[in-house]
């Protein structure tokens, strides 16, 4: 075997009464590409910023290429060739690709040399067949090519081990296809990869071994020619899930909403559906597709421009989120950093955030303990780990968070719930109790419109199926008549034609 470009030994690393890390073994190899996989709260973050230097391990060993090191900081560790990116890219906007790339060199003398960058940064992406103009702003890129640039960063810094926690999570599957032939570049070229991922899939489509955490422990590792996903999800989570999906019969109830021939502007045309109590309506599509738009229009943030909304058998003009609210519509948005959550905020103060009125006494204060204890309800119902309700959402894992978001809007009781991607980059246990959420509230009479890009997710928890494509209505399905095949090709704006062998 060749010499790993990375060791942990025994590592093990403890905050407070959390122990994250205990006892961590990982083997890094050149030319591997080593996907490292377990619920949200495993210890995958501490375990990577422990490899580059932002924390230090209170017990065990790093070696490098065959040394035994101490990484002290970020810079010590792209100095012994290991570089980190994430799943939101850490670009300078108004930068270029190439000061983009070249931001972290001090060694490059006290004057740019123009030519010279724009030339070296160039080779650089050629060399991972990639063409970018590298005298752009970087603030018009996609968010792949943003990722591009940060993996260019790395490679200009002669990067022998790169670590990437969760680079695909907000990427469509062109992109996706892309980021991947830019990894097996990379590996080719003897580039140690450490991959991080919830969409096992994906992370089994290109892995050479497979790591698992669960509750700061090493659980396996094993070559991909020995994984299977239900292996991998029994080792996240200690216990078979026979029902990853898990979408249960209910009885549809009443009409609750009727759209039609909604439309707006430069987004969607001609959109028209029903949504009953007790069911979910499942919006399918690829990116692009303007299902998103339909969402915010019906919450009032991007009002339709022509169209008919009847709610409650009333027709109604929705023009703002204040509106929707009261009228008993929520939308939980794809984007719960930015839009969904406020971070510095404690679990109670988010989840009351929409409903705060609720919450004011005679002399217009704010009745705490009523706030904590509404609050306190929340986190039981829906398993979120925190010791209390007074903790900082910052703190919490993202499918915590994703918790918080859902008990924010269900505090509001609203009677149509949108649900814009609400499993996007969580664990598989979360997204198992996200699913029994989503079962529970269609049984007690909620409308759900569902949007997803997971199609697996939309074809199981869905009661009906509507797939848009660049802002058109492509096809609305029943749970009988939705196949992946038949879903995928209106998503494309083609006819499915069943194959001769089913005929």
């Amino acid at each position: 075997m060749p010499t790993p470009v990375l060791e942990l030994r025994h590592v093990s690393k403890r905050f407070d009464m959390t122990q994250a890390l205990d006892d961590v073994s990982l083997t890094l190899y050149p030319g591997e590409i080593h996907a490292l996989v377990g619920e949200n709260g495993a210890g995958k973050s501490t375990l990577i910023k422990v490899a580059t230097g932002v924390y230090q391990p209170d017990h065990g060993e790093i070696w490098v290429n065959g040394e035994r090191v101490q990484i002290r900081n970020s810079q010590e560790a792209q100095a012994l060739g290991i570089a980190a990116i994430y799943q939101e890219p850490m670009v300078f906007p108004d930068l270029s690709v190439a000061e983009n790339i070249f931001i972290s060199h001090r060694d490059r003398g006290p004057f740019v040399n123009w030519r010279k960058m724009y030339e070296d940064a160039e080779a650089i992406l050629a060399k991972l067949g990639v063409n970018l103009d590298v005298r752009v702003p970087a603030r018009g890129l996609s968010l792949a090519a943003q990722q591009t640039v940060e993996i260019a960063k790395a490679i200009s810094l002669n990067v022998c081990t790169l670590i990437m926690d969760e680079p695909t999570s907000s990427l469509s599957a062109h992109e996706v296809s892309q980021l991947f032939r830019l990894v097996s570049n990379l590996r080719d070229q003897g580039v140690a990869i450490l991959f991080i991922g919830h969409r096992l899939e994906e992370v089994l489509s290109i892995a050479d071994r497979v790591s698992v955490l669960r509750d700061g422990k090493l659980i396996s590792s094993r070559p991909r020619g020995e994984v299977t996903i239900d292996q991998v999800i029994r080792d996240m989570v200690g216990r078979r899930i026979e029902e990853f999906f898990a979408k249960s019969a209910v009885q549809r109830g009443e009409l609750l909403l009727s759209v039609r021939g909604l439309s707006k502007e430069n987004a969607f045309s001609d959109i028209s559906f029903d949504v009953h109590r007790g069911e979910v309506l499942g919006f399918a599509g690829l990116v692009g597709s303007r299902r998103t738009d339909v969402g915010l229009a019906l919450f009032g943030i991007e009002p339709a421009d022509a169209g008919q909304i009847i709610f409650e058998g009333k027709e109604v003009h929705i023009r703002s989120p204040q509106q929707a609210l009261q009228m008993g519509i929520a939308y939980i948005t794809e984007d719960r950093l930015h839009y969904g959550l406020s971070m510095p905020l404690s679990i109670a103060a988010n989840i009351t955030l929409p409903t705060l009125s609720n919450y004011l006494g005679a002399l217009g204060l704010i009745r705490s303990a009523v706030e904590y204890a509404d609050a306190e309800a929340f986190r039981q119902r829906l398993s979120i780990r925190a010791p209390d309700v007074q903790v900082e959402v910052a703190k919490l894992s993202g499918g915590n968070q994703q918790k918080v978001v859902l008990s924010k809007w269900l505090n509001t009781k609203p009677k149509l719930l949108i649900l814009d991607e609400p499993t996007r980059g969580i664990d598989v246990r979360t997204k198992v109790e996200v699913h029994h959420m989503i079962n529970e509230l269609a049984a007690q009479g909620l409308g759900i419109i569902l949007i997803s890009s997971d199609l697996p997710e939309i074809m199981a928890m869905s009661d009906r199926v509507l797939v848009m494509r660049e802002g058109r209505q492509m096809g609305l399905f029943t749970r009988e008549e939705a196949t992946q095949e038949k879903v995928m090709a209106a998503a494309m704006g083609q006819e499915y034609k069943v194959p001769e062998t089913q005929r």
